[in-house]
């Protein structure tokens, strides 16, 4: 599973994407966790949650450093802003609801209780600091991107996961297997979403400026039809397969810039460990 948080991301140019992002492998009985699911071709590519955690850690490091230097002694590693902003949380899989206890009891939503408030726990900036803080920002953006073209290497592959998952949405084995899934959940006598993730998506759930639904009767009887679907007709083994013939055939076409991608992130994580060494 994986979560945006209100922060901005570590570096320049990285995005930090969530909504929607869990991959699999075909299990006889059906997913039911994270757990139970398996890589996929390009996920080696890709920025990782411990990666976005030791990032933070080395731009906090960086930034205390650089206030410092600025007049600002004793800058917090997690400050919080003079003015708090709303908190936006979103919380999901490429798949959608696939726990048959989660959709029980969540529906399309989520146990509150386990993914608490993200918000900075240090103090809040002065006015002072605050003014200082942005150029502090910026200056260790650029210390962790060096050596990185961002435009050419940096971004390739998550560019590339964008279109490729575009196309996957046509391939014809996942379209027949939406089209069971739809017809299924329809004769359980719920909406005819044409994919499960219009049915994560569905306005009716009343999703909260956090991310979270309402987890009405109709919202968690819906989601169960969904699993219920999906386990039946294997919906997400097909939809894993298809995604990874197409990321596979993707990262054959463009081997070369996929590789210039990896050596990317294989820089940022040297950048991000010599920073830690140093000041953490």
């Amino acid at each position: 599973m994986a979560r945006w948080g209100w922060r901005r991301g570590a570096a320049a140019g990285v995005a930090v994407v969530a909504v929607f992002c869990v991959c699999g492998s075909e299990r006889p009985q059906g997913v039911r966790t994270v757990a139970d699911l398996g890589p996929l071709p390009a996920d080696r590519y890709g920025f990782t949650s411990r990666d976005y955690q030791r990032s933070q850690r080395a731009t906090a490091l960086l930034v205390r450093q650089c206030m410092a230097r600025r007049g600002h002694p004793g800058f917090p590693l997690d400050p919080r802003y003079p003015t708090d902003p709303i908190a936006v949380t979103a919380v999901g899989t490429d798949y959608g609801v696939v726990d048959p206890a989660t959709a029980r009891r969540w529906g399309y939503g989520w146990d509150p209780a386990k993914h608490p408030d993200p918000r900075p726990e240090g103090r809040r900036m002065t006015g002072a600091e605050y003014a200082d803080w942005p150029g502090c920002e910026a200056e260790a953006d650029r210390r962790l991107m060096r050596g990185i073209d961002v435009r050419r290497d940096w971004l390739y592959a998550s560019t590339r996961g964008f279109e490729v998952d575009k196309a996957v949405k046509s391939d014809p084995r996942l379209r027949a297997a939406w089209a069971v899934w739809s017809r299924c959940v329809a004769d359980q006598g719920f909406t005819r979403y044409p994919d499960p993730a219009k049915a994560y998506t569905d306005p009716a759930w009343h999703r909260g400026s956090d991310g979270n639904t309402r987890h009405t009767q109709r919202e968690r009887d819906t989601a169960v039809a969904d699993v219920t679907c999906k386990r039946r007709h294997r919906t997400v083994e097909i939809w894993h397969a298809a995604r990874a013939r197409a990321q596979a055939a993707d990262i054959a076409r463009h081997r070369d810039r996929y590789a210039a991608g990896l050596r990317a992130l294989r820089t940022y994580r040297a950048t991000v460990a010599e920073v830690l060494r140093k000041l953490g």
